[in-house]
């Protein structure tokens, strides 16, 4: 997730750009850049790190100009460096771009592009977007940008400037959110609405296709066919915290709902027609034929999602996996070898116990994959293999769309482990990777069919100090993270348990109108699931289950169901914790707590 800002008018521009930068830094923070147009040239300053870094060198000699683009980088492709961050030229310096999403055909064009004779200074994707305008321009920079991005494939909302065309700029979306802002005599561009919000209070929101020209005077907006249409004006009436969450009442439901965002950029060059690609970890198929077994090593939600990576890796490719909480794994003198493959999960990147248990794991011979959030983070430099999770900036302290993309990455790992072992055949493999490209849009479909189930259901959660959460195999995972969520931001006690478990003690805590949430996604344990629903339900709790869309008879046999899409049961694991996530919210709210920042807990937790 990266931050763009725009502005056209009659002040300087720098000082503008670098305040728009400064609301959206949230959105990109591995470094920064402007380019301001003197309407002869186009100077670009950048900088990596924080923002800061920038402001100093751009507030001790300000490029001159009252036009410009800024942008604030979290590294997707290539590492955060200066020559990666944005702005980018095409070969002649006449073009200059800024780009947020990822363009998941960039290599191909590059590869055409170079063959073509254009000369690339990064390593990023984004580079390619200018040096095809440059390709396509003749005078018109709208008809280039229009052009150019018929020929990219994945997400993007972009601001795009020529010194040939010094008094406009074309901004275009697609899957990444860009908006217009419309002043007097001046106009702005930006990811998010907090950008600009002391400046105006009137915004155009593009939606995906749609290309605007932005002079400093008027905006033209064109649909996806070119054709110019008139589009109606968003006023904003928000107060500025809740302009930075984009109109929502608290980052963590803002993030719940970027989710199939998140999934989707997690996905991106990794999953195709064609199967999954995974060349990024650099691991043969001989390589992991070696490993005897796959050790799993995290803290709190990111232990949750190695837990269902162990159901799903051992289902699928039939490696023994062992999931173990960081905190024990580097005291207990674990049994690992050069055979193993160490897996350690970390939003941050900088959990203290988990990369002490990397460390352990490197000094016993094994080698480590690391899931983390963070480009450049102490594990992602400690590991020897790095995925990244591709979740964006994360502000609420629950975890919700970096779990996500944890359990994601999990399943793409499995599928791939699956195809390398031969433990499943063409046909299965290519019909699991179809379902993997449908997540984004069945995770969409889920908060849309929940979110009101589940508001309606966290009214009567209030009114009880504890709460159940029982499931079977990776339902049980499910279970534990819903449980979590609903302990870390609304204070109440809340267990999970495998539903199987119960008769061997906890059914002595059940008690008349306890509630109790099921979760029931796995047919092949359906009907165990029934019966110990059926249990609890006659000791008087009052039973909610998330289920799989259709399910009669699990909604006969309990007192509420959440249902979640029509889906192959194996990837339900990754679509039932957002019900969960919302119930936990809601609650939270109902109860009056600061849901973004509950109390005693922090978002990275970099000491023992």
């Amino acid at each position: 997730m990266c931050g763009i800002v725009g502005y056209i008018g009659e002040e300087e521009a720098p000082s503008i750009l670098l305040e728009g930068l400064k609301r959206l830094e949230y959105r990109g923070y591995d470094s920064a850049g402007i380019a301001v147009s003197d309407g002869y040239n186009i100077n670009v300053v950048k900088k990596a790190g924080k923002l800061k870094e920038l402001e100093n060198i751009v507030f001790s000699s300000p490029p001159a100009g009252t036009a410009g683009i800024g942008h604030t980088r979290w590294a997707t492709h290539g590492v955060p460096s200066e020559k990666n961050s944005h702005p980018h030229y095409d070969c002649h310096e006449n073009i200059v771009v800024v780009h947020n999403g990822i363009i998941e055909n960039f290599q191909e064009l590059k590869e055409g592009l170079e063959a073509a004779g254009h000369s690339f200074v990064s390593d990023t994707d984004t580079e390619v977007i200018a040096h095809l305008i440059e390709d396509y321009y003749n005078g018109d920079l709208k008809d280039a940008v229009f052009k150019a991005v018929q020929k990219l494939d994945g997400s993007y909302a972009l601001a795009v400037m020529t010194k040939e065309e010094p008094n406009k700029i074309i901004a275009v979306r697609k899957d990444s959110p860009l908006i217009i802002g419309k002043g007097q005599g001046e106009n702005y561009i930006a990811s998010d609405i907090p950008a600009f919000l002391n400046n105006t209070r009137s915004f155009y929101i593009l939606d995906d296709g749609e290309i605007a020209e932005v002079s400093k005077d008027k905006v033209v907006i064109y649909d996806k066919n070119g054709v110019s249409i008139d589009k109606e004006i968003f006023k904003v009436d928000w107060d500025p915290e809740m302009a930075e969450k984009n109109g929502y009442e608290h980052y963590m439901l803002k993030e719940i709902h970027e989710q199939p965002d998140a999934l989707r950029r997690v996905l991106a060059n990794r999953v195709s027609t064609q199967g999954v690609n995974l060349d990024e970890i650099g691991l043969t198929a001989e390589e992991l034929k070696k490993y005897s077994q796959i050790q799993v090593v995290a803290c709190g939600t990111a232990y949750y999602s190695g837990m269902v990576g162990k159901y799903i890796i051992e289902e699928l490719a039939r490696i023994p996996v062992k999931v173990d909480v960081a905190s024990e794994f580097r005291y207990s003198n674990p049994i690992i070898d050069k055979d193993t493959l160490v897996i350690v999960v970390s939003q941050s990147g900088e959990t203290a116990d988990t990369l002490a248990g990397l460390r352990l794991a490197r000094e016993k011979g094994a080698e480590v994959l690391a899931l983390t959030n963070v480009v450049g983070s102490t594990i992602a430099r400690e590991a020897d293999r790095v995925l990244y999770l591709k979740a964006g900036p994360e502000i609420a302290v629950a975890s919700t769309k970096a779990y996500l993309t944890m359990v994601s990455v999990f399943y793409l790992l499995a599928v791939q482990f699956a195809k390398i072992k031969g433990t499943i055949n063409d046909d299965e493999y290519m019909g699991l990777v179809s379902d993997l490209i449908r997540l984004p849009e069945l995770a969409s479909e889920t908060i849309k069919v929940s979110e009101e189930k589940a508001k309606e259901k966290a009214r009567y959660f209030i009114d009880y100090d504890n709460s159940f959460y029982i499931g079977r195999n990776f339902d049980y995972t499910i279970a534990l993270e819903g449980a979590l969520k609903l302990k870390e931001i609304s204070y109440l006690h809340a267990e999970a348990y495998p539903a199987g478990e119960l008769k061997h003690g906890p059914l002595a805590l059940i008690e008349e109108g306890i509630p109790v949430v099921a979760v029931v996604t796995r047919r092949s344990l359906y009907d165990k699931m029934l019966s110990n629903i059926k249990e609890v339900k006659a000791r008087g709790a009052n039973i909610t289950a998330v289920a799989i869309a259709g399910d009669a008879e699990v909604e006969k046999a309990v007192d509420d169901v959440i249902f979640i899409p029509e889906c192959n049961e194996f990837f339900s694991g990754l679509l039932a914790v957002i019900p969960l996530q919302l119930l936990a919210y809601y609650t939270a709210v109902g109860r009056g707590f600061d849901v973004d920042q509950p109390r005693n807990l922090a978002k990275s937790v970099t000491v023992e």
